[in-house]
Order: structure tokens, then sequence, then C-alpha cells
């Protein structure tokens, strides 16, 4: 995993802040290959409740996290219980890594 446990500790941070404690974050994508350089951070935040304008709250989610990480980009993709389940999902939640 490409990804300093400061950095972890900031994403972990920031989800309980936007979604409640019981949230869980997944790192998935490029950052989770330990050979592969650059990249985003791709992140899963499923949390176990409906989010209101679930949309709107990821975007906060990866403009806070960005600020924290001095402009590396990220995305994050909320897995809810009213949110339409995607194949993308099905990726995250088979590759990612809890942090």
């Amino acid at each position: 995993m490409r990804l300093s446990e400061e950095h972890r500790a900031i994403i972990r941070e920031e989800v309980a802040r936007a979604f409640g404690p019981e949230a869980e974050v997944l790192l998935f994508g490029s950052r989770v290959d330990d050979t592969a350089r650059g990249g985003d951070v791709d992140l899963l935040v499923r949390v176990p409740h409906p989010v209101e304008n679930s949309t709107m709250a990821a975007v906060r989610l990866a403009t806070r996290l960005e600020r924290r990480f001095d402009g590396r980009r990220v995305d994050v993709l909320l897995l809810t219980p009213d949110t339409p389940r995607q194949p993308i999902h099905d990726i995250a939640e088979r590759t990612g890594v809890p942090l």
C-alpha cells in the first residue's frame, strides 16, 4: 500500500467526521499496488445508513482530503443502503484494503 500511516489516519478521521464512526473505508486502485507509481487515492466508503445527497457528501469528503493532502487527487465512492450498486462497487470491495 502506497499510503503513509499519517495519510491513513487522516482518511479515517475525515470519514468518521463526515459519516460517523461506523463508516468503513477501503483503499483500492493503483495505490494498493506497491510496484506502481503516482496515481490518485481511490476510496470506497461504506456507510450503514442512508446519506442525504450522497454525491455532494462524497465531493465534500474528497475536497477536504485533497486539501489535507496538498492537492493530491482523491476519488470517493460511497456505498450506502440506498445506493444503486454498480460494478465499480464490486471491484472496490474485491480489491480494496481496509484502512
